[in-house]
């Protein structure tokens, strides 16, 4: 199995879902974690990401952490001192429309989005709302291609499309497709030589479906044109996915693995779970449990059995501890002097 790995957890993509799955899988094999300094749940986001943020780095020291997933702004040169040069490096994306709504909900304190009723406003007259010198824009346009370490407003001119896209080629192994989660396991598991429960996984950060909003045609095309370098991205590597899927698995394996996935996942929700599945959040009986609440979205967590075995609970505890909670006792079980 790969030990060594680059996730760059891009906002709003499952993400924290997949990072769910990286930090069981270094806490089971006793991997480190490039956390930020101070045990905090960014690196400095929305800076470029620096060496100089990670928890314990020093540029006279050759530690390299194992797992880097923390959101962060990508800039290679600069992870490369963190890592080994042997590491993985992997990403997920999701259509721009989706992430665009899911955006407008979720960063409705953003400086684009404070002062406008609803996103069909925002998009009838943009840069009335959006300010290209504000430090939070990149939450408005582009959010994608603003992590990956460019330009939220570049030109988007064909030449200029496909140089990003070619840097993207050229520092990932991987990039995976939010809108096809299970899929993207089991291609994430090929890539990593791990096993079916390594990517197993409950939805985690995810919005009740009444925070959502229904988007008509015309808002569709909106936010297509407004967030283009995002839909850009997205379009080819959503090609690219299925061709490395048709390639190196086969559309009928990834079929019966996708199957397999889905069976191993209801089998631990009948073990791990009370009722059916996520519950609102005053609905979360154990506090330890309840997700970080943000803007308008209401973020669904869920129960635990009671009296399941020790090593059950445990397991099943992991599977849906929320990111914030996660990452901080890992923190302290690698510094423990250190409180954060």
């Amino acid at each position: 199995p790969k030990t060594d790995i680059v996730f760059l957890k891009v906002h709003k993509s499952a993400s924290s879902t997949v990072m769910n799955i990286l930090f069981r899988f270094g806490e089971t094999h006793n991997l480190t974690f490039a956390f930020p300094i101070g045990g905090g749940n960014q690196l400095f986001y929305p800076q470029h990401f620096l060496a100089k943020f990670v928890q314990g780095f020093s540029p006279q020291s050759s530690r390299r952490f194992n797992i880097l997933c923390h959101h962060m702004r990508f800039l290679q040169p600069e992870v490369q001192k963190v890592v080994s040069s042997s590491a993985i490096y992997f990403s997920i994306l999701r259509n721009p429309v989706q992430l665009m709504e899911s955006s407008f909900a979720y960063y409705k304190g953003a400086s684009a989005f404070s002062h406008v009723g609803s996103l069909e406003e925002f998009l009838s007259q943009p840069y009335h709302y959006y300010n290209p010198r504000s430090s939070d824009r990149h939450y408005a346009r582009n959010l994608m291609t603003f992590d990956f370490g460019f330009n939220p407003d570049g030109d988007v001119s064909a030449g200029r499309v496909r140089l990003m896209l070619q840097a993207i080629e050229a520092s990932f192994d991987l990039l995976l497709i939010s809108e096809y989660f299970e899929e993207s396991m089991v291609l994430l598991k090929e890539t990593l030589c791990w096993d079916l429960d390594s990517v197993v996984s409950f939805p985690l950060n995810i919005r009740d479906s009444s925070t959502k909003s229904q988007l008509s045609d015309t808002i569709v095309e909106k936010i297509k044109e407004w967030n283009r370098l995002d839909w850009e991205i997205y379009t080819h590597f959503n090609r690219t996915f299925w061709e490395r899927i048709e390639r190196d698995i086969g559309r009928e394996q990834m079929a019966r693995e996708v199957r397999a996935l889905r069976e191993r996942q209801a089998e631990l929700a009948r073990t791990c779970l009370q009722g059916t599945g996520s519950v609102a959040p005053k609905d979360i009986k154990d506090s330890s449990l309840r997700p970080l609440q943000h803007g308008s979205a209401r973020i669904l967590g869920y129960n635990l059995k009671q009296g399941l075995d020790e090593e059950t609970e445990l397991m099943c505890r992991r599977l849906v501890t929320p990111e914030l909670q996660y990452s901080g006792a890992l923190y302290k079980r690698q510094f423990p002097q250190k409180a954060p």
